[in-house]
């Protein structure tokens, strides 16, 4: 079993900036990807940005130039720097991540909890 424990969000004006985390932890052999969805009231969950492994970084359209995402490999860990907010960017946000678990046959997808973002105009 893996758990995702997100950190950071909370509450900020137009134009200021956040950052929010997330730490995966219990039986990790590998991490695929690691990624933030956010969903607003009323809005699908959408995807905000996605790290792999390997590879190039994906951002959602919206966010692109204004959010960073990157992974302390060693940690487990996923930050999300986000930048220029505004009252649009209010949503929960999502930690997701594809773990290969030890002694499983496939990868599985795991969700955080979940923690809010929310800027002010």
């Amino acid at each position: 079993q893996v758990q995702l424990v997100e950190s950071g969000g909370g509450l900020v004006q137009a134009g200021g900036s956040l950052r929010v985390s997330c730490a995966a932890s219990g039986s990790i052999q590998k991490i695929n990807y690691m990624a933030w969805y956010r969903q607003a009231p009323g809005k699908e969950r959408e995807l905000v940005a996605l790290i792999p492994s390997g590879g190039s970084t994906i951002y959602g359209d919206s966010v692109k130039g204004r959010f960073t995402i990157s992974r302390e490999n060693a940690k487990n860990t996923v930050i999300l720097q986000m930048n220029s907010l505004t009252p649009e960017d209010t949503a929960v946000y999502y930690c997701n991540a594809l773990v290969q678990s030890w002694g499983m046959g496939a990868s599985r997808a795991y969700w955080g909890q979940g923690t809010q973002v929310t800027v002010s105009s």
